[in-house]
């Protein structure tokens, strides 16, 4: 039997990745879709597990081969997208995969996969709580800050296309909640 696809997106900060990781430990039949970027790897990430990273040439020429199921310029030469063969090499094994990703990446594999994923949209109880949460990363230049928060208004208003939407207030709760969601979908 060929898995499903479950597709959690909001904007960075809004915790969607403990939420992943929190899923990831139970018990569901879940494999993550590692996604291709072309961004630097960040101290803490390892090649292959939480991201592939590439080159922005070798990016640009896997677009070209219509490799991907969905990609996105996320800022200027910074592109991340989503392998077709990783995926459906997930699916044929009859694993469900689990996706980390942007809004607009979520909704366009939603369209290929309609009725074998669901999307999840998990928002930040606020933006200024959002921005507490990118700053205690000390990860970002001001600028940066800046750009990830105007981009987070742009991400929420399609909150309301997705499937099901938490508001991360308290992350354990948060993800007690992604799993009943999660669990009552795929059993």
């Amino acid at each position: 039997m060929k898995g499903k696809l479950i597709i959690f997106s909001g904007p960075s900060g809004s915790g969607k990745t403990s939420i992943v990781k929190f899923l990831l430990s139970k018990n569901l039949n879940l494999s993550f879709s590692v996604s291709a970027c072309s961004r630097e790897k960040r101290k803490n990430e390892v090649h292959g597990k939480d991201y592939l990273f590439i080159s922005v040439n070798d990016f640009k020429q896997k677009i070209n081969n219509k490799e991907f199921l969905e990609w996105e310029e996320v800022y200027e030469n910074n592109f991340y997208g989503t392998l077709k063969s990783e995926v459906e090499k997930n699916l044929d094994t009859g694993k469900n995969v689990i996706f980390d990703i942007d809004v607009i990446g979520g909704l366009n594999i939603k369209k290929i996969y309609t009725n074998s994923a669901l999307t999840i949209f998990v928002k930040p109880p606020n933006i200024d709580e959002l921005k507490k949460r990118l700053i205690s990363r000390s990860t970002e230049s001001e600028e940066k800050l800046n750009k990830r928060i105007s981009k987070a208004k742009y991400e929420i208003s399609f909150a309301d296309k997705f499937d099901k939407l938490i508001i991360n207030d308290k992350l354990n709760e948060a993800e007690e909640e992604a799993f009943e969601i999660v669990n009552q979908y795929l059993f």
